[in-house]
């Protein structure tokens, strides 16, 4: 597993990982719905804080969102 700095990536690149982790995982969000905006907005306010990170599996060429705690430092 390797993480990927998110400010690295090109903010279409960025988008297309949060938009495919979002439809991938799907959120429990309360009883408001969320725009896809709004979504992404909480997850990089969650990659600002370090509270998840962006892995990459080499072996399956895939990327997901991890919690921070997940990584060592």
């Amino acid at each position: 597993m390797l993480i990927i700095p998110f400010r690295s990536l090109s903010q279409e690149a960025l988008y297309g990982v949060l938009d495919e982790y979002i439809g991938r995982e799907g959120t429990d969000y309360g009883t408001t719905q969320q725009t896809l905006a709004q979504k992404r907005l909480r997850l990089l306010d969650q990659l600002e804080s370090g509270q998840a990170v962006i892995s990459y599996d080499p072996i399956s060429e895939s990327t997901s969102l991890i919690p921070g705690t997940e990584v060592d430092n």
